[in-house]
């Protein structure tokens, strides 16, 4: 189980009816992790007084809870960050309990007087305008069992936290025993060391003293040697040496003045021996406090001095680093400016390139409208020979083969006009191969007009020639009708019969080999020249169709031309 909140938090309790109080009630947030495959991972959250131990309350949200609660509450988030922003929402009330006017605010209310059974736990913020409610939630309060299972598990906390407060007392203790063991060490080191000088002191005193003493015990018998001396010799020499003995005795008494001024000077001496030694003992003191300050200085340096140690490798190291890392950006930064000029470079050539195939590309865009324009004109103009074509289709059955191979030539211009289209489409791409496709498509369809124009003409002509043959042959079968049924039998004999080409037609039979023009010639001289018609329709021409009709195997053809299938054509409709 981890515990991921626990603090004192200002809570606002409401009792049925009562008046609103406040009390510091601690939050607590775990989150447990079971075992059950389902459910993986249960909240807990847990109110507790630490002034009343019988407070608690208690609420445990499972993935399927959190569910719930998410529609009924409209909650935008996940049961992954849910406890993150409960917690967010807490510390905000928690950073706010201490202002006058609160934003962020606890509310635990119950239905009955006392806090007993469900109550309400809700975070709300407070506006000028309403109380905002972020969530709420329904905490149980514990029962006897849980009650006792949540002292039991204070008492256990507050035992561990018994043995631990021992243990470090005891840790305490000894080492401060260590201390004082180590101080009383060094204060009867210092205590030597005090006895040493003391005793330095007075040995020096009793030097000086003795000293002393001797200097004047020895002055004093010189004195009393002298003044022996002087008394023998005063006596003998009384007189002689009066004035001798009085600057003897001014001598010795300002020898002896000097003495005393020098024993003076000894026992001031000695007193500021006695002030130095107390102001050694206060800076002996002193000097005691600054060795121990000194060394827990010392242990303080060390450390310091091993973590910065450590803060300085670590220094270096990150240095060098960032120098190889300075280094490689560098480098980079070379490379990249490089790269940087290279690539401004393409992009000039590329920019040029662009614009001269922009340039190529409107050139050839003018040029497929031209020839778009060219083309509808060549379609409307083929359209409409398609329109004349159906017309003169019943009239000329002997041209439609060759028109069927013009209409053939059409498709395989009409596919590579397809195949033009496609690559126009590709233009930006390949250039130079559209623009030799267009110049051998610009000369078919020349050729195609060419072809067209004359095709025209020929089936003009070809139209004229069949209404003078129609009309020279639908006249000579009444003459020869007429002349049949007039004459007799023997006259019958003599001539010879013309049979009809529209019999012959449409019987289908095989007619005997066709006469001579000359003879037909002469028997329409014999009958007599027609009213209205003209030599010129009977003579032979090179391109026309014969005037006495079609033989029955050029009309088989054209039967079976007009039975099969026509091929479709983009420029003649069926």
């Amino acid at each position: 189980m981890e515990e991921l909140f626990s603090k004192c938090l200002q809570v606002s309790l409401r009792c049925g009816d009562c008046e609103e109080r406040k009390a510091n009630i601690r939050v607590t947030i775990k989150l447990h992790l079971t075992n059950n495959p389902i459910h993986k991972r249960d909240l807990l959250v847990r109110l507790t007084d630490d002034t009343d131990p019988y407070f608690l309350f208690n609420l445990s949200i499972s993935e399927d809870d959190f569910q719930s609660l998410k529609v009924q509450q409209g909650l935008l988030i996940d049961f992954a960050s849910f406890p993150q922003k409960f917690i967010d929402l807490l510390n905000l009330c928690y950073s706010e309990q201490k202002s006058d006017s609160p934003r962020f605010l606890l509310h635990l209310s119950s239905q009955s007087l006392v806090l007993e059974g469900p109550a309400n736990l809700s975070v709300v913020e407070t506006n000028a305008f309403k109380h905002l409610n972020h969530l709420s939630l329904r905490l149980v309060h514990g029962s006897d069992k849980d009650i006792k299972d949540y002292l039991a598990v204070c008492l256990c906390s507050l035992k561990a936290e018994k043995q631990a407060l021992e243990v470090k007392l005891q840790k305490t203790d000894e080492d401060l025993s260590r201390q004082l063991s180590y101080a009383q060490q060094t204060l009867s080191e210092k205590t030597k060391e005090l006895d040493k000088l003391r005793s330095e002191w007075t040995s020096q005193t009793s030097c000086l003293s003795s000293r002393h003493c001797h200097e004047l015990q020895s002055e004093r018998e010189k004195a009393a040697e002298l003044q022996c001396k002087l008394q023998q010799q005063m006596e003998l020499l009384r007189r002689e040496l009066e004035s001798s003995h009085r600057e003897s005795s001014q001598q010795l008494h300002s020898r002896l003045a000097e003495l005393e001024a020098s024993s003076t000077e000894l026992t001031e001496r000695k007193y500021k021996n006695e002030s130095v030694i107390r102001d050694l003992k206060i800076k002996l003191a002193g000097a005691e406090e600054e060795c121990q300050r000194s060394k827990q200085q010392i242990l303080s340096l060390r450390r310091e001095n091993s973590s910065l140690d450590t803060d300085v490798h670590d220094k270096e190291r990150s240095v060098s680093l960032l120098q190889m890392r300075v280094a490689v950006l560098e480098q980079e930064m070379k490379d990249k400016d490089q790269l940087l000029h290279r690539s401004k470079e393409v992009l000039e050539a590329t920019q040029q390139k662009k614009e001269s195939m922009e340039e190529n590309a409107e050139s050839k865009e003018l040029q497929i409208k031209k020839l778009e324009a060219t083309v509808r004109s060549l379609s409307e103009e083929l359209i409409k020979a398609n329109g004349i074509i159906k017309k003169l289709q019943g009239e000329v059955r002997g041209l439609v083969g060759k028109v069927k191979v013009k209409n053939s030539v059409t498709v395989s211009q009409e596919k590579l006009l397809q195949d033009t289209s496609v690559n126009l489409e590709s233009v930006k791409k390949d250039l130079q191969t559209t623009q030799q496709r267009l110049a051998t498509t610009d000369d078919q369809v020349l050729k195609l007009k060419e072809q067209l124009e004359t095709t025209v003409q020929k089936l003009n002509e070809s139209r004229e020639v069949l209404k003078t043959n129609e009309n020279v042959i639908n006249w000579l079968n009444k003459q020869l009708n007429e002349k049949q049924l007039s004459r007799k039998s023997p006259e019958r004999s003599d001539r010879p019969s013309l049979p009809s080409t529209a019999a012959v037609l449409k019987t289908g039979k095989t007619a005997p080999s066709p006469p001579d023009p000359r003879s037909v010639l002469q028997t329409i001289r014999h009958i007599g020249d027609p009213a209205g018609l003209d030599s010129k329709y009977f003579e032979k021409r090179d391109d026309s169709i014969p005037v006495y009709g079609l033989s029955p195997s050029v009309y088989h053809k054209e039967f079976c031309q007009q039975t099969k299938p026509t091929v479709a054509s983009a420029y003649f409709s069926a």
